[in-house]
């Protein structure tokens, strides 16, 4: 999956790094995930075309959807809307009260596919305290629509 950044702009978006291909490091770390991180494919039959985190917080009761990237060959024609919704299946079900995700502001087709499936972007007071610390100024957003039906997602230890 890490291959689907075709260039040094997209690790920027998807990793705050700016180092292309992706560094050795985050591929490793990428794929030694803790126990409150969940990792899932979306496929389109048999072929994997999009991938996507969900990361639980006991601590502070909230879930974030994190690292969603989708194949380049099937890019503009919603599989990353659909990745979303897939991904609000897992996240909604454990039972936390608020799930978030952060995106670059300048990721525009991610930011409609998270608007069409009903994240809104928190407060920009919030988003200013969230951003402190980070490597990047991110856009925040929560969610506040209802849940969507899946697609054909699989959890790690299916893929």
């Amino acid at each position: 999956m890490a291959s689907w950044a075709v260039d040094a702009k997209e690790v920027a978006l998807l990793s705050g790094r700016v180092e292309y291909p992706f560094p050795p490091e985050l591929r490793t770390n990428w794929r030694t995930a803790d126990a409150d991180i969940h990792s899932y494919l979306l496929f389109d039959g048999e072929r994997p075309v999009g991938y996507g985190e969900v990361w639980l917080d006991d601590v502070e009761d909230e879930v974030e959807l994190a690292r969603i990237i989708v194949d380049p060959e099937v890019r503009g024609r919603g599989v990353g809307a659909e990745l979303v919704r897939a991904l609000l299946g897992p996240a909604l079900d454990a039972g936390y009260a608020e799930v978030f995700l952060r995106v670059r502001p300048e990721n525009a087709a991610a930011i409609r596919a998270y608007h069409q499936n009903g994240f809104v972007d928190v407060p920009a007071g919030l988003m200013e305290e969230w951003n402190g610390g980070q490597p990047v100024p991110y856009r925040w957003m929560r969610y506040g629509g209802e849940q969507v039906d899946t697609g054909e997602l699989r959890g790690r230890e299916n893929c």
